[in-house]
């Protein structure tokens, strides 16, 4: 309900401040590199695309983005940016730049327009992600763990669509902790996706989000100064905190009205394993590892459940959103970690609800 809110918000908020930014321009060249005629290999992808990646830093947290216009607009997930007051973005020439405005965000998709203060930046153009099809090569570049500028390739190994519809790629290309933010390309060097969630525990089980999420944001942005989104996103975590208290993991055992028997297994089973996956980066002080592994088991746990259980489906998109808005991984994991057991208390009562009573 939160993460809705704060969609109405953002959306209110951008409208109120009016106009275009700075620097809009419909004929702005884009700078993009010439179009491919042919395929070309990860490495021709690489040297025409690494100096249009960036490394997005917060004082909790580090992504990566990508630069889509000349005039200092670039692209990333919105998770990535709502760190505190500061973002920095720092280029491949080591040039490092202060965001000074939030173009447009989704929270649905995990996305975010933002811009800094130049021009002359060399871009990258987008590609058709519908056109995407299971098999299809890609390359998607990041800085996972810190490395920064490191490039895979693999597959598109599905299109899969949620229970709000939203559809994400999963790829085989791998991706980690630090890479969220980045480039999906396909074999003409054309960005089709934005690398948001790395299921762990899963062999090369990874996520993206189609451009066809991002390219509105672009043609139609919604500018915020970057203070007030950062005094927006406090305000939220303020009133999440204020309204958490003493109402962590808990779910009436309606919560799984429709979901049958194989289904609350199936729920156990998985809420089990991701804390026995994730719990261990945070013990080892590595919060963005850890949420990223909540996340992407709940990502996970949400596509395997019938469509009949709405409920668990609801609590986890929900639980993600709350999660994306909140400003350090130690809350976001701590969210999802909730929901988790909240989700396996539900189980464990209704299975004793099914209990005959004793003679």
């Amino acid at each position: 309900m939160r993460a809705r809110r704060l969609a109405s918000v953002l959306a209110i908020t951008a409208v109120a401040c009016g106009g275009a930014p700075r620097g809009h321009s419909d004929r702005v060249s884009a700078r993009h590199p010439p179009p491919a005629t042919r395929s070309l290999s990860p490495a021709d992808i690489a040297s025409r695309a690494l100096p249009s990646v960036v490394t997005i830093r917060t004082a909790q947290s580090l992504g990566t983005g990508f630069i889509v216009r000349q005039d200092g607009w670039i692209a990333t997930n919105l998770h990535v940016i709502v760190g505190g007051p500061h973002v920095s973005v720092t280029l491949r020439t080591e040039r490092e730049l202060d965001v000074v405005e939030v173009l447009a965000a989704s929270p649905e998709h995990d996305l975010a327009l933002v811009r800094v203060e130049a021009r002359g930046l060399p871009s990258i153009a987008l590609g058709d992600s519908d056109a995407m099809r299971p098999g299809d090569a890609v390359v998607a570049i990041g800085n996972p763990m810190g490395l920064e500028d490191t490039v895979s390739n693999g597959l598109v190994s599905a299109r899969r669509t949620g229970e709000d519809g939203t559809e994400v790629l999963q790829i085989s290309a791998p991706i980690a902790p630090g890479s969220s933010g980045g480039p999906i390309f396909n074999d003409r060097g054309e960005v089709i996706g934005v690398a948001t969630a790395v299921l762990l525990g899963g062999q090369n089980i990874n996520f993206g989000v189609p451009v066809r999420y991002l390219a509105p944001m672009i043609r139609e942005p919604s500018p915020m100064p970057f203070a007030r989104f950062a005094n927006l996103m406090q305000q939220m975590r303020n009133a999440a905190r204020e309204h958490g208290d003493g109402k962590k993991g808990r779910y009436p055992a309606s919560i799984l009205d429709g979901c049958n028997a194989d289904a609350q297994k199936l729920i156990a089973q998985m809420a089990d394993d991701a804390i026995d996956d994730a719990d261990p980066f945070c013990d080892e002080g590595r919060p963005d590892a850890c949420y990223h592994a909540y996340d992407g088991s709940a990502s996970d746990l949400a596509r395997r459940l019938p469509p009949a259980c709405r409920g668990p489906v609801k609590a986890i998109a929900d639980a993600q959103r709350k999660a994306a808005a909140l400003g350090n991984a130690d809350a976001r994991a701590s969210v999802l970690r909730d929901t988790f057991d909240g989700l396996r208390r539900a189980v464990a009562r209704k299975a004793d609800f099914r209990k005959p009573p004793r003679p």
